[in-house]
């Protein structure tokens, strides 16, 4: 042991906030809440159970909403010597059988609600078949979880008979490993290593086979810390769950309220009147895509709020209409940029006080940008795409676009078992993202398109974001989405597809209108489709390619 150094882990958090304030309330979820000592105590035991049964470096497995459970094995699964992986809840058996064995999990725990999916991966056969389960009972989830839970056995042995057997996986009940837990002293909330795994998390897979993201130890205490900086965390906070914990480890959320010792409220599905339940019950935070924005300021039971509520968003850019309308409510958006390979939030758009003169709109628009590097962050670049001779910087004038790149101690690991794409990736010596944007004089980027998504008509760029922002400043239009179709004679058109709002009769003509106002007439969609919803991963990324399907269905009708 050094005198001057000692390995960064995010571990530490809990051992801090359990230490000084015991008795503080960390978790609530319901009629169930945790001490930050009983938070602590309870991933003593499930990292001590843990240890019993898995090897140094060995993935766990969780399939759970945001419930008590899966935030103490942010803690416990690391603080055993293993790597967790958080599990999209909305993922297929196909899609979790192949993480599973892409992964090598060594076990697997599963909210009862969740059960049918881990029943298909069994049903599918092979070596993801065969990974024990241990089975979460949540009383909130109501009715279906006792219904759930009751067809999961507890221990059964092994599969015998074929491997598509689902009864035949092994199955425990979560409490049941606890009471097992072996007795002895607490284990260190050390590592040796800071830049061994802690967690590995998967990419959402809508253009292929989702990658596996290496965070380190280190890196997750950092960017936990910029959390805590950026967000306002304190003892006083009450952070609501309604980001999924699967996504990027909740942004590293999970570590950040604790290093704060705030109070975690726990939420199993975001519905607006839970949400609005929670908010008037004093949730000073909150975190989400646009789309959690939009649940929140179009639910029947909104009002201006008296307490203050900051909510960070991003995922993709939230519209100056959206941010308008929550601020007549009273909250503060704080608009954040990254990917799952760096953490989740690397930039944000910080607020300056030379915006307070400006007209709402503009001012708006300004919050909309993805902005400069966080505290625990390096500057983000814009640079020219494809160079062959090094990284260009694009010039800082807000309209040459470029591709962003980051570097720095938020950037992953690399991709699990995939050293050719992490190659790729770091080109340069730098984190390609593959978003394309620009850089504004003031040096804030802005992101204006994935650089698949980008529309090429006529030879000229036309970004899908900005014809988006055009359409949902109509006042009746819910959410949008924009894409590429082929063209006979442009190359590329615009289509776009709106979801208007409830009791709307907006038409096409009127909104492209609307749109015609503000952009070139090249960039104007002369299909618009309404709909009644967006397909959404559960992040609240627009899965453009269903529409795209949908698209070139439509025009073959």
């Amino acid at each position: 042991m050094q005198a001057n150094y000692s390995a960064l882990t995010p571990l530490r958090f809990l051992e801090r906030s359990a230490a000084v304030f015991p008795d503080r309330t960390a978790i609530e979820h319901g009629s169930r809440s945790y001490t930050y000592a009983e938070f602590a105590a309870e991933a003593q035991r499930l990292a001590k159970a843990l240890r019993a049964r898995i090897a140094p470096g060995d993935r766990v497995a969780f399939l759970a909403p945001n419930v008590p459970e899966l935030l103490i094995a942010h803690f416990a699964v690391p603080l055993a010597g293993g790597v967790l992986v958080a599990l999209n809840t909305r993922l297929a058996a196909h899609e979790v059988k192949y993480i599973l064995e892409h992964s090598e999990a060594a076990l697997l725990f599963a909210d009862a609600e969740l059960l049918a999916t881990v029943d298909g991966v069994a049903e599918l056969g092979g070596p993801a078949a065969e990974v024990p389960v241990v089975v979460i009972r949540d009383a909130e989830a109501g009715a279906a979880t006792g219904a759930a839970a009751a067809t999961a056995p507890a221990a059964t042995a092994p599969a015998t008979g074929a491997p598509g057997d689902a009864a035949g996986v092994v199955r425990e009940l979560y409490a049941d490993l606890l009471t097992g837990a072996p007795e002895g002293p607490d284990l260190p909330w050390s590592v040796d290593d800071e830049k061994s795994p802690i967690t590995l998390n998967y990419t959402s897979g809508t253009t292929g086979k989702p990658k596996g993201v290496l965070y380190s130890h280190r890196g997750a205490y950092l960017n936990a810390l910029g959390e805590a900086h950026h967000q306002g965390f304190d003892g006083a906070t009450r952070y609501l769950w309604t980001l999924p914990m699967f996504h990027c480890n909740g942004w590293c959320t999970p570590w950040a309220v604790t290093a704060a010792a705030g109070t975690h409220v726990c939420l199993r599905a975001v519905r607006p009147g839970p949400v609005w339940a929670a908010l008037d019950d004093g949730v000073t935070h909150l975190c989400g895509a646009p789309t959690v924005c939009s649940i929140i300021a179009d639910a029947d039971e909104a009002h201006v709020l008296v307490s203050p509520l900051r909510i960070t968003t991003a995922g993709a850019p939230p519209s100056p209409t959206i941010i308008r309308r929550l601020s007549d409510l009273g909250v503060q958006v704080v608009h954040v940029y990254g990917l799952t390979e760096v953490y989740g939030p690397y930039t944000i758009c910080e607020y300056q006080t030379a915006w307070d003169g400006l007209p709402a709109d503009e001012r708006a628009a300004k919050l909309s940008r993805q902005g400069v590097g966080m505290v625990q962050a390096e500057t983000a670049r814009v640079v020219e795409v494809g160079a062959v001779d090094g990284l260009k910087d694009v010039p800082a004038d807000g309209e040459t676009l470029g591709e962003i790149v980051l570097r720095g101690n938020n950037v992953m690991l690399g991709y699990y078992k995939d050293p050719e794409a992490t190659e790729r990736a770091f080109a340069g010596g730098w984190f390609h993202t593959g978003d394309l944007g620009v850089m504004h004089p003031d040096g804030y980027i802005q992101l204006k398109d994935r650089a698949k998504d980008i529309v090429i008509s006529g030879g000229e760029n036309i970004s899908t974001i900005e014809v988006e922002q055009a359409i949902v400043s109509h006042p009746e239009v819910l959410d949008v989405a924009v894409i590429g179709m082929p063209d006979a004679r442009w190359g590329e058109r615009p289509v776009a597809f709106v979801v208007r709002a409830s009791a709307s009769q907006l038409t096409a003509e009127t909104l492209s209108g609307h749109v015609r106002g503000l952009l070139a007439g090249f960039k104007v969609p002369r299909e618009i489709h309404f709909t009644d919803e967006l397909p959404k991963t559960s992040t609240g990324k627009t899965l453009k390619h269903e529409l795209r399907a949908l698209a070139a269905a439509e025009g073959a009708r």
